[in-house]
């Protein structure tokens, strides 16, 4: 992703890892090849390409570039750390350092930036001097700080037409360039995130080029630059900059309590992600609280609602609920609740109709009715008192009353399910439209953080458009924004489960690193190569103890057994916790950090709720009955199946095919044709020593390794919550099929 050369055409470039300080090169792919260089020329004094002024003193010059003064025998070597590749190039050693250089007659001084020689046809490279010197050969050369323009990074073309074409990113990579590479000399101003629209433009030169963040390839991070004079924050101011985005107005001001932070948890599911973030947060100190949750199904809200009593749970579409965020909005400027926004470069062609609820006087709740707020007009001072109340408890979140979002907006249409997937333009798709809605409110909203989750073939499908397109939107916000790829069975949970993450967070925020994984998982691959510096990993030089992966032993062993027709939605446990994982997800409620408790939680307390499985047909479970109790069992152990080459499975033509009490096939046809005949997936039987891979929110044991180790049935909705890490406490809402997808965003 490198640009510029060294002394060859080479396809490896080398990458800082500590972006705090100066760095030398890591090594990792080039996304675009690096220009082929010139033949550098002799210095000659006086010539329109040499390095000028007395060379920096001997001794000063050895202090600053230790690693360009060494003795031949002690020649240090700059590694290229790619995963299959053991390349080292030598560095270049030096005669001479200087400040100051010639090239076609403009004279250039360390810390200018340049344009740098790119392959016809291309732009040419952007660069910040930061080293000349003079090799032991006479060649005069540079050391080269990559600036990126959008396209050059994980944004990539597709998506840089988000980003200010005036914009570039200041990296962390450096390499060295023979002089003559050097085409001539470009001013970019340094600009403060959080500048207003005026203040940016006064600052951009003639040149039109301009930079406030530093783009990484560790994690494909998007960081703010600090300077003296930048504004630092230590996140415990109660006041938002207003100036998160280009449109901003005076009216988004945080307006939480310093005690608290609010929530907003978008496609919240039955409260997942909210509830571990709250979590974590209280451990840290910071009382996060979910204020608002949004999700299209019923029964999810209903079970988040119970849990969490105190949040606001709104079952409704998220682009309905964006719309209502900004009529709420205009609500609070017309009653003088907020100042009025700027005007608008951008008028929405959506029509939107605000009813209320009206309670009438005199009459009781069974003549409550619906009204639209235009029939409304007589009752001003009512739908003032209506609207200052709202706005006082915060009913709808306001741009600058949110402290975080999270969320994972459904991508059903990147999924390999889907054989009518648009690879060509994903936005199109109506399946996808959800990421856009997301975004869309994060930039009405304006948050100090964002969190998003998504499964990884948002990497992995066209290109890995949509996860580019989600780190644009972000950027083109002026967030800062890291990408991660973790597996949660790495943090002591007992499910593989490898998922996508995307902080995002405010200029005045420090952007949050990734925590390094706690317990030793083995790699079950599905790391797009393209995105490798996002996997959130040891290095292989690290040593480091790592806690055993966490199994179904450890999860689910403790629960009393269970039929397959088990009805009652809860018990006593009549079992004591064996293993430290069961002793923490029995704890009471009121032990659990961040869950309240009140009069509706009394009937369940104590008692072990959601302990059912699906019940099978009786073809289906007559199908588990004959899957033998062993590890590794699956539809390929039934009479009539064996195993031929490629793996494949075929039909016994030795004998008749076994057929069920109700005359249907043993093994039905569907479990022999799928993945053409190589899948062990289809009637797979789990085993207790195993890391279950990762919980789906069907239970049909059809294409899935889903039936119970021991007993004839598959895993109920409460050990599947568990293999999540939700505590037994945490009630579900729903039918059983329900209940098994409450707890799973993806």
């Amino acid at each position: 992703m490198g640009k510029g050369s060294k002394r060859k055409h080479q396809k490896k470039i080398d990458e800082s890892i500590d972006s705090e300080s100066e760095t030398q090169t890591q090594g990792l792919t080039t996304l675009l090849d690096p220009p082929k260089p010139k033949k550098a020329r002799k210095v000659v004094p006086d010539s329109d390409l040499c390095l000028v002024g007395p060379p920096i003193a001997p001794a000063d010059a050895r202090q600053r570039w230790p690693h360009r003064y060494q003795s031949k025998n002690k020649v240090k070597k700059q590694a290229v750390t790619e995963a299959s590749n053991d390349e080292e190039n030598e560095v270049l050693q030096a005669r001479n350092h200087y400040v100051e250089a010639i090239v076609d007659g403009c004279r250039y001084k360390l810390g200018d930036n340049a344009y740098v020689k790119a392959e016809d046809g291309n732009l040419d490279y952007i660069a910040r001097i930061v080293e000349f010197f003079e090799t032991v050969d006479q060649e005069p050369f540079f050391k080269a700080q990559w600036f990126y323009r959008a396209e050059d990074t994980v944004i990539n073309k597709d998506n840089a037409h988000l980003i200010d074409k005036r914009r570039v990113f200041l990296s962390d990579i450096h390499d060295d360039n023979p002089l003559n590479c050097i085409i001539s000399k470009v001013e970019i101003a340094e600009v403060a995130p959080d500048n207003d629209s005026a203040a940016k433009e006064s600052r951009i030169p003639d040149s039109g080029l301009y930079y406030n963040m530093k783009y990484s390839l560790q994690h494909l991070t998007f960081k703010n630059i600090f300077t003296e004079t930048s504004k630092k924050d230590n996140g415990t101011s109660s006041v938002v900059s207003s100036e998160c985005g280009s449109n901003n107005t005076s009216s988004e001001v945080q307006r939480f309590d310093k005690s608290q932070k609010y929530l907003l948890d978008l496609y919240s599911g039955c409260g997942a992600m909210s509830t571990g973030l709250c979590m974590g947060s209280s451990l840290a100190g910071i009382k996060l609280v979910t204020k608002w949750a949004v999700d299209i199904n019923s029964f999810a809200c209903k079970s988040l609602q119970w849990n969490h009593p105190e949040t606001k749970v709104r079952n409704e579409a998220a682009e309905d609920f964006l719309c209502l965020l900004k009529e709420w909005e205009k609500l609070c400027q017309k009653f003088s609740l907020l100042e009025p926004n700027k005007p608008s470069e951008t008028v929405s062609s959506e029509t939107v109709h605000w009813w209320i609820l009206v309670l009438w006087k005199g009459y009781d709740k069974s003549y409550d009715t619906w009204e639209p707020i235009e029939g409304l007009s007589n009752c001003e001072e009512r739908l003032k008192e209506f609207v200052s109340k709202g706005y006082k408890s915060n009913i709808l979140p306001l741009p600058g009353s949110v402290y975080f979002i999270c969320g994972g907006p459904p991508c059903q249409g990147v999924s390999g399910f889907n054989r009518f997937r648009n690879s060509n333009a994903p936005l199109e798709d109506v399946k996808n439209k959800q990421l856009v809605v997301y975004m869309d409110t994060i930039e009405h909203l304006k948050p100090r953080y964002v969190l998003t989750e998504n499964v990884v073939d948002i990497l992995k499908f066209a290109k890995g458009f949509l996860g580019r397109y989600a780190v644009g939107r972000l950027v083109s916000m002026n967030y800062q924004a890291r990408m991660g790829m973790m597996a949660a069975g790495s943090y002591g949970v007992p499910q593989f489960r490898m998922r996508v993450f995307l902080w995002g967070s405010h200029p005045s925020e420090r952007l949050p690193q990734y925590p390094l994984p706690t317990h030793e998982v083995f790699s079950r691959g599905g790391v797009p190569i393209e995105f490798e510096e996002i996997h959130v990993t040891y290095d292989k030089k690290d040593s480091c103890q790592l806690e055993s992966a966490l199994t179904l032993t450890d999860a689910i062993s403790d629960l009393p057994q269970v039929n397959n027709d088990e009805s009652r939605d809860q018990r006593n446990y009549g079992t004591t916790a064996r293993t430290e994982f069961q002793k923490f997800i029995r704890l009471r409620r009121k032990d659990v950090i961040n869950l309240t408790v009140d009069s509706r939680h009394a009937p369940s307390l104590g008692m072990l709720c959601d302990h059912q499985p699906l019940q099978l047909n009786p073809d289906d479970y007559d199908r588990v009955c004959h899957i033998p109790k062993k590890k590794g069992a699956n539809f390929r152990d039934l009479p009539g199946v064996v195993v031929g080459e490629n793996n494949r499975v075929e039909w016994d033509t030795t004998m008749d095919r076994v057929l069920l009490k109700s005359g249907k096939p043993l093994v039905p046809d569907y479990a022999m044709k799928f993945v053409k005949g190589r899948s062990t997936k289809p009637f797979g039987r789990l085993w207790m020593d195993e890391i279950v891979n990762t919980v789906v929110t069907r239970a049909e044991p059809h294409n899935q390794t889903v039936i119970h180790p021991s007993q004839n049935r598959v895993l109920t909705i409460r050990e599947n919550a568990r293999l999540q890490g939700f505590p037994d406490c945490y009630k579900l809402f729903g039918t059983i099929k329900e209940r098994y997808a409450d707890f799973i965003l993806w």
